[in-house]
């Protein structure tokens, strides 16, 4: 089932730049997008942040690997969770076990922390 999520999306050659930063572990890469809400509809207001600061790196060893990224002063992102960029999975995995990955194995700092350009969107996920 398919399901309007809003957030950002991470532009081609920021990408591109961060691949290059943080060579991807496992053969799935995804990197392409940050979730702020999923559920949303076409008149929920689009976020106004339009950059972000790399601040960690979290990787369950087990084929999950994401960055835990830091917006408007915070990396919460209000729902228990943080804000992060599903960076790489094995076969098998999903983009939403990110979550349980930084949440349980907790992640390692960035330091200096990483500044990068993001663009408010609104998608089907």
């Amino acid at each position: 089932m398919r399901h309007n999520i809003t957030g950002w999306k991470v532009g081609t050659d920021e990408r591109q730049r961060l691949l290059t930063c943080f060579p991807p572990r496992y053969p799935r890469v995804v990197a392409d997008h940050v979730t702020l809400r999923f559920g949303t509809g076409a008149r929920t207001p689009l976020p106004a942040a339009r950059s972000a600061e790399i601040i960690g790196i979290a990787d369950d060893e087990k084929g999950v690997q994401a960055l835990v990224l830091r917006i408007a002063g915070t990396s919460a992102r209000g729902d228990g969770s943080h804000y992060h960029i599903t960076w790489s999975l094995a076969s098998g995995r999903q983009a939403r076990e990110s979550n349980d990955v930084i949440a349980d194995t907790g992640w390692q700092p960035v330091d200096p922390a990483i500044t990068i350009s993001i663009v408010p969107a609104r998608w089907e996920g």
